[in-house]
């Protein structure tokens, strides 16, 4: 069977890189990503010229920036254990590619194309103590082949939500032939390994641990130094409403709601956080904003976070957002009403409660906020009305859901640590 899925998933890859390349002339994006994969493999035999052969490499792959985030708590905590290892980290999107940071990275690459003669030749080059992959962006020739290779491959924060296609009749026995090719899987939670377990069956491989996601312990990591400057109450801050890496179907029933809002209870304002804040993204949004009367700034300071007392101000610079979440008190976060919510840990963290859209079901700390108290779904404008404003009108209300949405965050920390010891022993 797996000699089967492997015939037919190269014939849609072979039909998908074909698509892109095509689109790739009108997207900017898809063109950097595919130009990118065309210079991994060159890339990564200078990277072997210049470096001692005899070091271990650890292979780290993420889909994009947020992945990274699970990967960087993982990936500096292996290299204090393992200080003369090299790590090598390989991204899908130039929004982690070009992002990124760690002083722990070796060599950074786009993951090259998963044709067999590619991966074969790259696994050649660089021998790899370790393949490992973050959350969900598998490569199954890469998994397949390093098999073949003995090449161990790693999983980590791996999950099965509710109507995956992993679970599905015929999509299932895909996965199984990929997920069995693995050395080690570790789920996020214990209805995840469950999930997994169904989908591997009566397999020895791989082995299979419930360890938790890392992105929790990355977050902490990151606001250290915030949690010790902003001890004071959740209530002593400025009123305002934070929404983050919004999109146009966001926009659609947010800008005028909030609009209504500042009207309404004038001591509020509002930051506004694209998801890419391109010329023309920012400029849409200030039409919006401009048709209902109201001129918004715009923030493009990386290092000066001090923001205008105007009632509304437009995030225009990427990076900053996390430390901004401690100027606020209540978070939207947007991509829930297209192609899935964004990072809702940094408002949590920032003991902010946070509301999102119905597409939440992949990030198992939204199902953990909405669980305990600290989080919000919505399907549509008139639940975020309601919402915001009882969050607004009753202090007691905001502050247990400040409480809980913090309080996800302690509950979970500590999983980097269980993942770099799994990784070590496995």
């Amino acid at each position: 069977m797996k000699l089967i899925w492997f015939f037919i998933y190269n014939i849609f890859y072979l039909v998908f890189f074909l698509v892109g390349c095509i689109f790739c002339l009108f997207n900017a994006k898809l063109q950097k990503g595919i130009r990118g994969r065309f210079q991994s493999m060159s890339q990564l035999k200078y990277f072997m010229k210049s470096h001692n052969s005899t070091r271990e490499i650890y292979w780290f792959h993420a889909a994009s920036l947020g992945e990274f985030y699970q990967v960087k708590p993982v990936l500096e905590g292996l290299k204090e254990v393992e200080p003369d290892s090299l790590a090598v980290i390989s991204f899908s999107s130039p929004s982690g590619f070009e992002n990124a940071k760690s002083s722990a990275i070796d060599l950074r690459i786009y993951m090259p194309f998963d044709f067999p003669w590619t991966v074969r030749n790259a696994l050649k080059i660089i021998n790899p103590k370790k393949i490992i992959f973050a959350s969900y962006d598998i490569w199954p020739n890469m998994v397949w082949i390093a098999d073949k290779r003995k090449v161990h491959t790693n999983i980590f924060a791996a999950r099965v939500i509710d109507g995956s296609l992993k679970i599905k009749f015929g999509f299932s026995s895909f996965y199984q032939s990929v997920y069995r090719a693995m050395s080690t899987i570790y789920t996020v939670s214990t209805k995840d390994y469950i999930r997994m377990q169904s989908i591997i069956g009566d397999s020895k491989r791989p082995i299979l641990r419930a360890l938790g996601n890392p992105r929790y312990d990355m977050v902490m990591k990151t606001v250290d130094e915030f949690t010790q400057e902003h001890q004071q109450s959740v209530l002593s801050r400025e009123k305002r409403i934070i929404i983050g890496s919004a999109h146009s179907e966001d926009d659609a029933f947010l800008i005028p709601i909030l609009a209504d809002i500042i009207h309404e209870h004038p001591e509020y304002k509002i930051l506004y956080a694209p998801h890419e804040p391109s010329e023309s993204e920012i400029a849409r949004i200030q039409k919006a904003f401009s048709d209902l009367g109201i001129v918004v700034p715009v923030h493009k300071k990386k290092k000066l976070l001090i923001l205008s007392d105007d009632p509304v101000v437009i995030v225009g610079v990427v990076g900053v957002l996390s430390k901004l979440y401690w100027q606020g008190q209540i978070a939207y976060i947007g991509g829930g009403f297209s192609t899935g919510i964004h990072n809702v840990m940094e408002p949590a963290i920032a003991r902010l409660p946070v509301i999102f859209g119905p597409r939440y079901h992949h990030a198992h700390e939204a199902e953990e906020l909405l669980n305990n108290g600290g989080g919000f779904t919505i399907n549509n404008g008139d639940e975020f009305r309601l919402i915001l404003e009882k969050l607004i009108e009753n202090n007691d209300y905001f502050l247990n859901s400040s409480f809980a949405a913090t309080n996800v965050i302690h509950q979970n920390l500590g999983s980097s640590t269980r993942i770099i010891r799994s990784l070590i022993r496995d």
